[in-house]
C-alpha cells in the first residue's frame, strides 16, 4: 500500500506481481499442426462427500483405493488410466470434503471433462454445487453420473429437477448434458458412462504434439523415504522420457524412473499420461506446471532462480514475531489475535488443502499465521520453530522423529498429529475460540422503587426503596431510570434497614440505597441492579 501510494504521487506505474509472474516469458514454440495426434481426455470426477466417486472408480478400474484411506474419504489426488474398446480415458479423483475445495479447483483446470457424481438417494448437495461452479469456471464440459440408482430410495428424476434448478439440463429434455444412471456396487452402465465420455471427448477433438519437449502439471508430490520426492505429473504436451531435465517451480531434476498407477516402469510417456516422476531435487508443488529443458544445468538454474524470488518476496511479506503473552494482551484490548501454526504434512496435496482451511477460519479478531508449511515428518528444526515464536505444529499423516518428540515434550510444545482433515480443522477452530474476546452479557439482579428521599449527614442523599424484585447487593451496578430514561449508572454505595448498614436486600423489603457520586434521586424513579457477565465466544 506504501509503494503504491508513494508511486502514484511521483506519477510512477507500478504493477504488483507474484515470484512466478516475474520470470521472463519464454517464446512459446510454434504448433506444426502435422505433427499433432490424438490423445486421451483427461476426466476429472467431482461431488459432493460420501456419493461414491472413489468407488465408481474403483469398479471401473477393478482396484481399491478407498479401503487405504483414513475415515472412507480420499485424501490425496491420483490420476489413473482406464482403457476402453481400444481407446484410453485418464481419470483424476478428487476429494470431496469441503475443506478440499482448493484441490477440486486444481483438478478442473488440468481437466477436459468433469463427471459429475450424484447420489440418487441424496440428490444434490452443497458440494455439488460447488463442483459445478468449478467446471464452468474452467469452461469444460460436464458428464453427469447419478450413482446409486440400485437403492430402493433412488430418485433419479429428482437429481435431474434439481440439476436442472442449477443450469444443468439433461439432453433427455432439450438440454445440453449427457446423463447416465450408474451403480457403482453393481457395476450398472459403467460402460455406457465410458462410452457417453469418450464421445464428448471426440466433439472436443482433443490432440497435441508429441514430438515437442514435454509439458504438463504436478498433480500430486510427496516425500518418499526410501525414493526421495516422487511427483506424479500428467503430461499435456510433448512425450516425457526417462533421462530428461525438467523443471516443476522451485523443483528441479532429472528423470530417474518413471511409474505407471501399477507401480510399473515406463519408458516414455505421451500426452494425456499420467506417471509418477522419480529424481526431483525437492517436492514440487502440486499443480506447478513442469517443462522440460535443455539439460540439468539450465534447470538447475531456472529453479533456483524461482526460489530466490520467492524466498525474498517471503522475507519481505514475514510479519513480525509475537509471542504468546503479547497475543493474550492484545486479545484483552480487544485487538487483533494471532494462533501462529507450523504445518507439516505428508504430501503437497494434503499440505495445500489444510493450509487453505485452516487460513479460512481467520476473523477481525483472531487470526491464523502459517509460520512454516513443508512436506515431510516433523524434524526438530519445527520444534525450535515452535518454541521460539510460541506457535503449535500439526502434523498430517506425519510423525515426529526421536529427536523432535524429545524436545518437544521437554519444552511443552503444543504437537498435534491428524489422520483426517476436518478433525484438524474442528479442533483449530475451538483453539481459536478460546483465543476470542468474551461477549459481554447483562443479567439483572434486582429492581427497587424509589418511594422517598432523606438527606444523612455524611452521606448525602439517601433513596427509601421498596425492593421490587431480585436482590439488591452493596457494590452492584445500578442504573437509575425516570420516565423511561436511564439518568445514572454507577454502583450502590451503601444499604441500611433502620438503622443498621447491612450487605444486600432481597425482594419483599424496605430499605435506604446510597448511590456512589450522586445525589440527585427523586420520588418515582426506579433503581436496577444488574451485572455483566463474560461469555466465551465459538467461531
Amino acid at each position: 500500500e506504501a509503494v503504491t501510494m508513494l508511486a502514484g504521487q511521483a506519477g510512477v506505474d507500478v504493477e504488483i506481481v507474484s515470484p512466478e509472474e516475474e520470470e521472463p516469458e519464454e517464446e512459446e514454440e510454434e504448433i506444426d499442426p502435422s505433427r499433432l495426434r490424438t490423445r486421451p481426455p483427461v476426466v476429472t470426477v467431482m461431488g459432493h462427500v460420501d456419493h461414491g466417486k472413489t468407488l465408481l472408480l474403483d469398479a471401473i478400474r477393478q482396484t481399491d483405493i478407498i479401503s487405504g484411506e483414513a475415515g472412507g474419504i480420499t485424501q490425496h489426488i491420483g490420476a489413473y488410466q482406464v482403457h476402453q474398446n481400444g481407446n484410453v480415458v485418464t481419470f483424476i479423483d478428487t476429494p470431496g470434503h469441503e475443506t478440499f475445495t482448493a484441490m477440486r479447483a486444481r483438478g478442473a483446470q488440468v481437466t477436459d471433462i468433469v463427471v459429475l457424481v450424484v447420489a440418487a438417494d441424496d440428490g444434490v448437495m452443497p458440494q455439488t454445487v460447488e463442483a459445478i461452479d468449478h467446471a464452468r469456471a474452467a469452461g469444460v464440459p460436464i458428464v453427469v453420473a447419478v450413482n446409486k440408482v440400485d437403492k430402493p430410495e433412488a430418485d433419479p428424476i429428482r437429481v435431474r429437477q434439481q440439476l436442472a434448478d442449477q443450469g444443468i439440463q439433461t439432453s433427455e429434455w432439450g438440454g445440453d448434458f449427457e446423463f447416465v444412471d450408474v451403480s457403482a456396487k453393481s457395476g450398472q452402465n459403467l460402460d455406457k458412462l465410458l462410452e457417453t465420455i469418450l464421445l464428448v471427448a471426440e466433439l472436443q477433438e482433443l490432440k497435441a504434439d508429441p514430438e515437442s519437449p514435454a509439458r504438463g502439471v504436478a498433480v500430486e508430490a510427496h516425500l518418499d523415504k526410501g525414493r526421495g520426492p516422487v511427483a506424479t505429473v500428467l503430461v499435456q504436451r510433448g512425450t516425457l522420457r526417462v533421462g530428461d531435465s525438467l523443471v516443476c517451480g522451485a523443483a528441479h531434476g532429472r528423470v530417474r524412473a518413471m511409474l505407471d498407477e501399477h507401480g510399473q516402469a515406463v519408458e516414455e510417456a505421451p500426452p494425456g499420461r499420467p506417471v509418477q516422476v522419480l529424481g526431483w531435487s525437492s517436492v514440487p508443488a502440486a499443480g506447478d506446471d513442469f517443462r522440460v529443458v535443455e539439460d540439468e544445468k539450465e534447470a538447475r538454474r531456472i529453479a533456483q532462480d524461482r526460489e530466490a524470488r520467492v524466498r525474498a518476496a517471503e522475507q519481505v511479506a514475514a510479519a513480525p514475531a509475537v509471542r504468546l503473552e503479547d497475543v493474550l494482551a492484545q486479545v484483552r484490548e480487544g485487538q487483533v489475535a494471532e494462533l501462529k501454526i507450523i504445518l507439516k504434512a505428508d504430501t503437497q496435496g494434503s499440505l495445500e488443502a489444510l493450509a487453505d482451511a485452516l487460513e479460512k477460519l481467520s476473523t477481525e479478531e483472531v487470526r491464523v499465521r502459517m509460520l512454516r508449511r513443508s512436506v515431510g515428518a516433523i524434524t526438530a528444526s519445527d520444534v525450535d520453530l515452535a518454541q521460539a515464536d510460541e506457535a503449535i505444529i500439526i502434523g498430517f499423516n506425519v510423525r515426529p522423529d526421536a529427536i523432535a518428540r524429545e524436545v518437544a515434550e521437554r519444552e511443552g510444545v503444543d504437537l498435534r498429529l491428524y489422520t483426517v482433515i476436518y478433525r484438524a480443522v474442528d479442533e483449530v477452530r475451538q483453539a481459536l475460540s478460546g483465543l476470542l474476546k468474551p461477549e459481554e452479557q447483562e443479567a439483572r439482579l434486582g429492581e427497587a422503587q424509589v418511594r422517598a428521599t432523606f438527606r444523612v449527614p455524611r452521606l448525602g442523599v439517601v433513596a427509601g426503596c421498596y425492593v421490587t424484585s431480585g436482590t439488591i447487593t452493596r457494590g452492584n451496578r445500578i442504573r437509575l431510570v425516570r420516565d423511561g430514561t436511564v439518568v445514572y449508572d454507577g454502583r450502590v454505595a451503601s444499604i441500611r434497614r433502620f438503622k443498621d448498614d447491612v450487605r444486600e436486600v432481597q425482594e419483599g423489603f424496605e430499605c435506604g440505597i446510597g448511590l456512589e457520586n450522586y445525589q440527585d434521586i427523586k420520588e418515582g424513579d426506579v433503581l436496577e441492579a444488574y451485572e455483566v457477565r463474560e461469555v466465551a465466544r465459538s467461531l
